[in-house]
């Protein structure tokens, strides 16, 4: 089987797909029986997104089959577009359809139902041809067998090739409960005035054909609390996703558990590993929203026992140790579930990291300074120097386990705080509108 190069991105912009070898596989050929050849190209449709398209070819029997899936997730809602075809340049747009998309031609009164055809990249011309093809299939077989229904056949596949003359305009109107069909935007990325899209919720019996159930549905709720979700059916259940490593580009996986924190909330763990460079990250998500008020969190770091707390730093929390005259802002280290040793180790690497301050071309006063401050940081990972370790989250999602509990810890300080304006706005909360909502 020939692949790609493992360093290369899992989907690849559409645009470089002749520079890249797809992904071939022998397999069986469901017309004669022998071994074909499957061909697999992941990629990517300039404003759309990432698809699979796989080609099928038998060099026994010439049978020939090429198939799109969606490389994505099912959209929230489905889509409905509607074009108007007045021109030649229409029919040379680009289609793309998956296998819930229903075709319909208003004007000969002419529909292709859903699931009835496999999705695919196309054009609209290509469109006409498949069903011109699907159409006249068995005409020889309908013509002994039933002439007048054959002869109807016949007088219908004229008017869908007069369609490709153009001699009036006529509109292609695409239903897709999955929401991933698309239309070439010849106009991109201003508006298309000769495209038409709108989205829709599904129905039940749409989100059943796509394989979406409820939870109700799937018997994951309580039926004394319907509303809630429980929290159990997944604590124990790590999901695991395909994604491309943030360091090298290759694909690797992203492994994603739901926990919830003792005397404090839920929250989503994802943790990536790439084994092709040896990247890897975690990363923390509240399983809630933003807290009515900031927390400020203080721990004292003194003795092996304190190095073992569990810390949840959130990705707007900030870091600080006082004895040190250190602050680290939350971007630096971004969301993580680890221990007090563990930050202050991730604190302590971050400073290192390469660059031309610390580099052999750094000015040698600067240089000792640091190295007097990395001593310093050392003696405190090593438990020779008691420090204070600061958290303070606007958001109020952080969190430091206390070893008392439910009893105080003459360690542990976390105090509660109205946000400023600076930190509503760095949240983004000064544009939201919560409250004073009335019915139209």
């Amino acid at each position: 089987m020939e692949t790609r190069g493992s360093t290369e991105p899992l989907f690849t912009d559409i645009k470089a797909v002749e520079d890249c070898e797809p992904t071939e596989i022998e397999s069986l050929c469901v017309n004669c029986g022998d071994n074909g050849i499957t061909r697999i190209l992941l990629t990517k449709i300039p404003f759309y997104k990432e698809v699979v398209i796989m080609s099928f070819s038998c060099e026994k029997c010439g049978f020939k089959n090429n198939e799109m899936q969606s490389g994505g997730k099912v959209e929230e809602k489905g889509g409905h577009i509607v074009l108007r075809v007045a021109s030649p340049s229409d029919l040379n747009r680009q289609v793309v359809k998956s296998d819930f998309t229903s075709v319909q031609i208003p004007e000969l009164e002419f529909e292709i139902p859903a699931q009835s055809q496999k999705g695919e990249v196309t054009t609209v011309e290509g469109i006409i041809d498949r069903s011109i093809q699907g159409l006249e299939q068995d005409q020889v077989v309908r013509r002994i067998q039933n002439p007048e229904v054959a002869c109807q056949i016949d007088t219908f596949v004229e008017k869908l090739k007069k369609l490709k003359e153009l001699q009036t305009p006529f509109t292609l109107v695409l239903d897709d409960a999955s929401g991933n069909t698309f239309v070439e935007n010849r106009e991109a990325p201003r508006q298309d005035p000769a495209v038409q899209v709108r989205s829709f919720a599904r129905t039940k019996e749409q989100d059943h054909a796509l394989g979406i159930y409820s939870a109700e549905e799937r018997g994951l709720l309580e039926p004394s609390d319907p509303g809630r979700f429980p929290l159990e059916s997944l604590e124990s259940e790590v999901l695991q996703f395909r994604t491309d490593c943030p360091g090298c580009g290759a694909p690797c996986e992203t492994n994603m558990k739901l926990t919830n924190i003792p005397y404090f909330k839920e929250v989503v763990i994802m943790a990536t590993n790439c084994d092709l460079c040896g990247n890897r990250s975690n990363e923390v998500k509240s399983g809630g929203g933003i807290e009515p008020k900031g927390l400020h969190i203080e721990v004292k770091v003194s003795g092996v026992e304190d190095f073992s707390r569990d810390v949840l730093k959130s990705e707007t929390c900030s870091l600080g140790i006082p004895e040190l005259s250190l602050e680290v802002g939350p971007a630096a280290l971004g969301g993580r579930f680890t221990t007090v040793e563990g930050v202050l180790t991730a604190m302590r690497d971050q400073l290192t990291q390469g660059g031309i301050m610390f580099g052999d071309s750094a000015d040698p006063d600067a240089r000792q300074k640091l190295d007097r401050f990395l001593d310093q940081f050392d003696r405190a990972l090593r438990g020779d120097m008691p420090v204070t370790l600061v958290l303070d989250d606007p958001a109020g999602n952080s969190y430091v386990q206390s070893l008392t509990p439910p009893e105080p810890d003459n360690k542990l300080s976390i105090n509660k705080y109205e946000r400023t304006y600076e930190d509503n706005e760095e949240l983004g909360l000064n544009d939201m509108k919560v409250e004073g909502y009335e019915e139209s």
